[in-house]
């Protein structure tokens, strides 16, 4: 499992001042097992706050995103233009989207970190962030694939 910064500590530190529904949007987002968009970011933290508002979503996204404390993805546009957001991790890592069910895995590798550097250091770029979405089939949907298709 990827070890995530912990939002709560960070954004205190950046002296950003905590209401109450900016707490739970946060406390969501932290404790997300999945990708969340906007609508099930707000639709989940009113469970902590009904006084959460989209506005205050959007603002705390925002936010967040600025200070470099979530990421932005797009996850090979499985639900159309939506777009999810987690915690940043402490190392990259790269998404497997399933064409089949919708589902999103995360990998992480030495060889991907290593490829990170053989890039860098090729390029002469000193790389920041890579994003990287691989879209495909699961091996349960690949599997219902290949009986279907005998």
């Amino acid at each position: 499992m990827l070890k995530r910064f912990e939002l709560m500590n960070e954004i205190q530190s950046h002296g950003v001042r905590l209401t109450a529904q900016r707490r739970a949007l946060i406390e969501t987002i932290q404790e997300a097992t999945g990708h969340l968009d906007v609508a099930s970011l707000l639709e989940q933290a009113r469970k902590r706050d009904p006084r959460v508002d989209r506005a205050t979503v959007y603002r705390t996204v925002e936010l967040l995103k600025k200070l470099g404390l979530i990421d932005e993805l797009d996850l090979m546009h499985l639900n159309g233009e939506k777009h999810y957001y987690e915690v940043k991790t402490q190392k990259d890592h790269l998404h497997l989207a399933c064409f089949g069910c919708g589902e999103i895995k995360e990998f992480s590798s030495p060889t991907f970190e290593r490829l990170k550097q053989e890039i860098g250091a090729k390029n002469h770029f000193e790389i920041q962030v890579i994003r990287l979405e691989v879209g495909g089939l699961c091996s349960a949907c690949a599997a219902k694939k290949k009986k279907s298709l005998q």
